[in-house]
């Protein structure tokens, strides 16, 4: 690394996180002629990426991918003038302006504005058999690693949106897909219920938890579930070749503990309907401080307010810095005092 990439470089505005939340951000942020910078991070694109079928993003007649509509959005930022920088954020000092981001090159920035959009991570069963065989028949993305099990069965654990559809994709190569929920009702949608519930080759395991993931240590890979009755503690064993978990997300907030308020689960805390948070000129958007929707469609619409809501700010920045009296040195340094 060269003294000079090491260096501090300023920005007017810049953003962590390269979600719908992130790119929307950086597009209203771009137009406004801050000339934002963009720090994508380990998952350029956010869940989308890891999503095969969109239906509900606005605009779009037909299914489109979510890869595709990433690089889609991140098309428009980059033409509109955004520089997206492919890099992560390993320290935030949000105590003074301009703000001090580190990035893992080794890259220091100054903002005078930061919108936060870093998203939200799977969560994880916290067993220690799910982590010996997690990338060996444990996942929590079927959309990466369903087409592995072409003729197998799969079990998804998780009763909401997300273990929904991943059970209904994983139906497109699973010879047989089973859901376990701990509970004896579903929080998805109808929509969703209606399809999972029509599908032959799905079945619903009620009121029961993931108590042990179970296979073989060679090869390494998994065999089975052994599943617990919340109420009578009951054991039962089901054949599988793959656990997915599909139990919800905990926002990538680590880094602004202690700096952001935030609530007992991670969210950050902004000032009801903006993007605002505690500390002047930084915002949070999507999936990090959504705990309600969590939707592409409002997080962009999250982006948009955070960026509208940095160039107001810049702009009062400004005028105030135009209209404030003169200091003594100043004054001498043009011959006014």
């Amino acid at each position: 690394m060269s003294d000079q990439e090491s260096s501090p470089r300023t920005t007017r505005c810049l953003i962590i996180g390269s979600g719908p939340a992130g790119y929307t951000a950086a597009v209203y942020a771009a137009r406004a002629l801050l000339n934002p910078i963009l720090i994508a991070g380990l998952s350029p694109g956010g869940q989308l990426t890891i999503t095969t079928d969109v239906e509900n993003y606005p605009g779009f007649a037909e299914t489109v991918q979510g890869p595709w509509l990433m690089q889609q959005m991140q098309a428009q930022a980059e033409a509109v003038g955004a520089k997206i920088v492919s890099d992560i954020v390993t320290a935030a000092d949000l105590s003074a302006r301009p703000f001090r981001i580190a990035c893992d090159s080794g890259q220091v920035w100054l903002a005078e504005t930061v919108i936060i959009s870093t998203g939200a991570e799977a969560k994880w069963l916290g067993l220690p058999s799910e982590q010996t065989f997690r990338g060996f028949g444990v996942s929590a993305c079927a959309t990466c690693d369903g087409f592995f099990y072409r003729g197998r069965q799969v079990v998804v654990v998780g009763g909401g949106n997300t273990a929904v559809e991943e059970a209904l994709f994983l139906t497109n190569f699973a010879s047989k897909v089973t859901l376990v929920h701990r509970r004896d009702e579903l929080r998805a949608e109808r929509i969703l219920q209606e399809r999972l519930f029509a599908n032959p080759k799905i079945e619903v395991v009620w009121d029961h938890s993931v108590d042990e993931v179970v296979g073989t240590a060679e090869p390494l890979g998994v065999t089975g579930v052994r599943l617990r009755h919340v109420r009578s503690g009951e054991i039962r064993d089901v054949a599988c070749d793959g656990l997915f978990v599909a139990i919800g997300h905990a926002p990538a907030s680590e880094l602004f503990v202690g700096q952001l308020a935030m609530d007992e689960a991670g969210y950050l805390s902004v000032t009801p309907g903006t993007a605002s948070t505690a500390i002047p000129g930084v915002y949070a958007a999507g999936d990090v401080t959504d705990d309600v929707y969590r939707q592409a469609v409002t997080a962009a619409g999250m982006g948009c307010m955070a960026a509208l809501e940095a160039v107001r700010f810049l702009a009062e920045q400004d005028h105030a810095a135009q209209h404030r009296p003169l200091s003594h040195k100043e004054a001498e340094k043009i011959g006014v005092w």
